[in-house]
């Protein structure tokens, strides 16, 4: 009964290093999944806050367009309008003062809004925390 015993033993022992294997094995393909699986959601997030950030500068962009084109020919026919009544000088004045502040509004607008964009993945990161916290209690 003990020499089963022992043989019984010995073959439990051989098959203990080829399970560890297996195991580690498994471990690695997982943790190389997970990492891809990081890796894409990083992606991800990054194309999302592009896409934000997209909208924030055409938003600039137009503004900046109709301040340009408000410029251009509201200036040119109001000083010449103004200027028959109050002088050409401060009707210059006062048109661009009223252009100025419209476009800078705009302006501000569109920079509020692509500020509020964020390219750091935020959510990967914290995943990325979770997977080395749990790493560490496979240790």
């Amino acid at each position: 009964m003990r020499a089963a015993s022992q043989t019984y033993k010995h073959e439990h022992r051989s098959d203990e290093p080829e399970k560890m294997a297996d195991l580690l094995g498994e471990l690695a393909a997982s943790s190389a999944a997970l990492i891809r699986d990081e890796i894409d959601l990083a992606r991800q997030e990054i194309r999302e806050s592009a896409r934000q950030m997209r909208s924030g500068i055409a938003a600039a962009t137009l503004g900046l367009v109709i301040v340009a084109i408000a410029a251009l020919v509201l200036i040119a026919a109001a000083v010449i309008a103004l200027g028959n009544v109050i002088g050409f000088d401060l009707s210059a004045l006062v048109i661009g003062a009223f252009l100025g502040i419209a476009g800078g509004l705009t302006l501000l607008l569109a920079i509020r809004r692509i500020r509020r964009t964020h390219l750091k993945p935020e959510q990967t990161i914290e995943t990325l925390e979770e997977d080395k916290a749990w790493l560490k209690q496979l240790r």
